[in-house]
């Protein structure tokens, strides 16, 4: 029993590298999914308080919070006079530039696979997107239990949305782990090339 322990320990040490790489093609899976499911109707709709309400990102919207309360879309449903709103508002031209980003995020991470630099970039900037979205824990008030006369509203009971934002913190973790592995490879690359060129019989 202690032996196959051992070598589970061995294995699970050895294949590192390899489960960096599972994270790399994670992280694109999810950026791709969901870049992709921005240029749907629906879930353009559903980021609009996390917009609206963000210091650094409500300025892409023509219209102020809380307005668009008056204008949700539940998931599937389409209501002509919230789509008119969210049309004017800028709500679908944002969704689909903000899908094209998250996509390209994906695809420089995923590129890390082939690519030590590119990987780094990938990595830094899901790194710098998860920031982004976390913030949204401290302007979204739709990120907590609103107050119903039930015990348990705001800080710290998080709604579905709050609890969606926060599993960003392991895109974050991710994120980082993925630009030090590539940093890790540049560097290596630099002692090596260095060091080749030394060694190299003369012509």
């Amino acid at each position: 029993m202690k032996d196959t322990f051992q070598r589970l320990l061995h294995t699970l040490a050895h294949a590192q590298r390899l489960f960096i790489h599972l994270l790399r093609i994670s992280i694109f899976i999810v950026m791709a999914w969901i870049g992709v499911l921005k240029a749907f109707q629906y879930e353009a709709d559903g980021i609009v308080a996390f917009v609206a309400n963000s210091p650094v990102m409500s300025f892409f919207y023509t219209k102020d919070a809380p307005e668009y309360a008056q204008y949700k879309n539940k998931e599937g449903e389409v209501v002509p006079r919230n789509i008119a709103w969210h049309q004017e508002n800028g709500t679908y031209v944002f969704s689909y530039a903000l899908g094209t980003v998250i996509v390209i995020i994906g695809l420089l991470t995923l590129g890390g696979l082939f690519h030590a630099g590119i990987g780094l970039i990938g990595g830094l900037l899901t790194a710098g997107m998860s920031l982004v979205t976390l913030s949204f824990l401290m302007t979204t008030p739709e990120v907590y239990v609103p107050d119903l006369d039930g015990p348990d509203h705001g800080f710290p009971f998080l709604s579905g949305a709050g609890r969606l934002v926060l599993k960003d913190v392991i895109m974050l973790a991710a994120g980082l782990v993925v630009a030090s592995d590539a940093a890790n490879r540049l560097l290596h690359q630099k002692k090596t090339i260095p060091a080749a060129k030394e060694t190299a019989i003369p012509a």
